[in-house]
């Protein structure tokens, strides 16, 4: 963890000056010279914050923040720069995130180079090439985040494209949405997946013309492919995708992260990670609800452990809007691949499973968050829990709706009615919006994909989020996105759905502590709060709404003590970039730690 000694190094000199008055309450820090937001509408600016231990101490002018300065308090002079609380996530995954972070990167730009099939196989040439050591070591090569809607090809690649970069290991590359991927041949072949093989419950085992695997795995089929492969890494392994992943997120100004469908076994993993002084932020899981109920009874928790709580469960209903696999109400629009005539996308799980698990949450008063993406999807979770109200009762549990990129406006309404909190996704809105539009659902429905416009004219709070590593863990393209709604071609998608700068900032803070039980604590500089805070190189609400993804996060702080600063270049460059930890060499040395970890 980085100490605040680092500070002059990122912000530039004459940023500590000598406290000389004595004050009853001493600040360690205080912070002044900027654009201080603190998201609290009883008092949305301050002109200085101190902070004593770790937690805020004060909040207001400067005369009055500075009666708490010493001669020991540091004082921080922001130079212009922007202080807010740091940031929330709403929902990720942050384990698979270090997946991303120690992978192979496949993204289409800006965030990666691959633009076709020739240049996905040279990366993973290149990522393999780079890592032999480590490749030797664990004995396979991952790829994360190819998207077949971003290909020349306009298809997934098949295992003979893979197999055209090795067929000494086994390959898996991830798809961006984190619900399908693609294997080689010894890949399959260690899977156990054949011509034989039936296809999974809740997953698909893509065919060639001879009934073959060709290598695309579907939800379920995909999920108990990539599991057992990174399995064989031990817990030494998960846990260097912890430590990554955390870092990863702290690069972007989140202070508290999600793992949005662990196990018992990963939460275990990020205990042992802070356990070591190796996570920096804090990390709220959610176990799988139908895989982990045994444990989510003895360990859910609004307390932490060092920076680790269990904070509910999660269960997922269908998979990936962009990947056509979401259960939708009608058929998709004009799916790209070989689908039957009406295709509407398929459940990952039964009626009577998501019944059975809403109503297990409800009965001991654990929060659900659920992942319905579809119209179709999202029927099934307003019923099941509008069942479980009408049988328990409202517990208090906030329950919590993931995604839902593709909803009617009649089922906002009905969620209002439930009292569940929206994690919407508006980031799509830049990644996927142009194909929603041409492909999932079409120019008409794609201007309502993640509807936080009709959200806020019923007067409900929405979280914002990544869900990454669908993507990065982006918090200025989130922003963007949220209130822009520009698409990759320019487009601009839904610009009712739009939201205002400061409404998009507490979709990011304020609303998802409170999402999580933690508004008491986070999301809004106030006193008493813990001092979780991200300094961005300008203020959000004074520059031109088009330029908000060129927004930089140049430090970022965790109960008052500095975990991420970006270096000399980053700070000097006005222009955004993907983060350090995805870039090769960045990767390179992190393996090289993790195979030390594992040996």
């Amino acid at each position: 963890m980085a100490s605040k000694a680092y500070v002059p190094l990122l912000l530039g000199t004459g940023l500590f000056l000598s406290g000389i008055a004595a004050a009853q309450d001493s600040a360690d820090t205080i912070y002044m010279g900027g654009s201080i937001l603190t998201i609290n509408d009883a008092q949305p600016r301050a002109d200085a914050v101190a902070v004593k231990d770790g937690q805020i101490l004060a909040v207001g002018d400067l005369a009055e923040v500075t009666s708490f300065q010493t001669d020991t308090t540091q004082l921080i002079d922001l130079e212009g720069r922007a202080l807010l609380p740091g940031f929330v996530d709403s929902h990720g995954h942050v384990v698979m995130g270090g997946i991303q972070a120690l992978s192979a990167n496949l993204l289409a730009p800006p965030d990666g180079k691959v633009t076709d099939i020739a240049s996905l196989q040279q990366s993973l040439l290149n990522w393999a090439e780079t890592n032999a050591e480590a490749v030797k070591q664990v004995k396979m090569i991952i790829g994360f985040g190819y998207d077949n809607a971003q290909l020349k090809e306009l298809r997934h690649p098949t295992r003979e494209d893979l197999d055209a970069v090795s067929t000494e290991y086994p390959i898996m590359i991830v798809h961006q949405s984190g619900h399908l991927g693609v294997a080689n041949s010894k890949a399959l072949e260690m899977a156990g997946i054949n011509a034989s093989t039936e296809n999974p419950a809740g997953g698909v085992i893509r065919r060639d013309s001879n009934g073959e695997p060709n290598g695309v795995l579907e939800e379920y089929a995909f999920f108990t492919t990539l599991v057992p492969m990174l399995s064989e890494l031990g817990p030494e392994g998960l846990q260097a995708f912890a430590a990554a992943g955390a870092k990863m997120w702290a690069q972007f100004g989140y202070t508290t992260s999600q793992d949005g469908r662990s196990s018992g076994g990963v939460v275990e993993a990020l205990k042992a990670v802070d356990l070591a002084g190796k996570l920096p932020i804090d990390v709220i899981a959610f176990p799988d609800v139908l895989e982990a109920k045994d444990y989510l009874e003895a360990n859910v928790s609004n307390d932490y452990t060092g920076h680790v709580r269990v904070g509910g469960c999660k269960l997922t209903i269908d998979g990936s809007p962009q990947g056509f696999t979401a259960l939708r109400d009608r058929p998709y629009y004009d799916p790209v691949g070989d689908y039957p005539e009406g295709y509407a996308g398929y459940a990952a799980v039964t009626m009577e499973q998501v019944q059975d698990s809403v109503n297990w949450c409800y009965q001991h008063d654990i929060q659900v968050i659920t992942h319905a993406n579809g119209e179709g999807a999202s029927d099934m979770l307003i019923d099941a829990l509008k069942n479980a109200q009408q049988t328990y009762g409202d517990p208090g549990n906030r329950p919590v709706l993931i995604h839902g990129q593709f909803l009617r406006e009649d089922q906002v309404d009905s969620y209002k009615e439930l009292g569940v909190f929206m994690s919407l996704f508006p980031m799509h809105t830049f990644y996927w919006g142009d194909w929603h539009r041409d492909h999932t659902v079409g120019p008409v429905n794609a201007e309502n994909i993640s509807p936080t416009g009709w959200v806020r004219a019923r007067d409900m709070m929405f979280g914002s989020h990544h869900d990454a590593p669908v993507a990065f863990p982006d918090s200025m393209r989130i922003l963007d996105a949220t209130v822009t709604r520009r698409t990759r071609s320019g487009d601009i998608l839904g610009p009712t759905q739009r939201v205002d700068v400061m409404t998009a900032l507490k979709a990011m803070t304020i609303w998802p502590a409170w999402q999580q039980f933690e508004e008491n604590s986070k999301g809004s500089i106030e006193k008493g709060k813990v001092a979780d805070f991200v300094i961005l190189s300008a203020d959000p609400t004074a520059i031109d709404p088009e330029t908000l993804d060129q927004l930089q996060v140049l430090m970022t702080i965790k109960d008052g003590e500095v975990v991420y600063q970006a270096n000399g270049e980053m700070a000097a460059n006005a222009l955004r970039r993907p983060p350090l930890i995805a870039d090769q060499e960045n990767a390179h040395h992190l393996l090289d730690a993790w195979h030390q970890g594992v040996n």
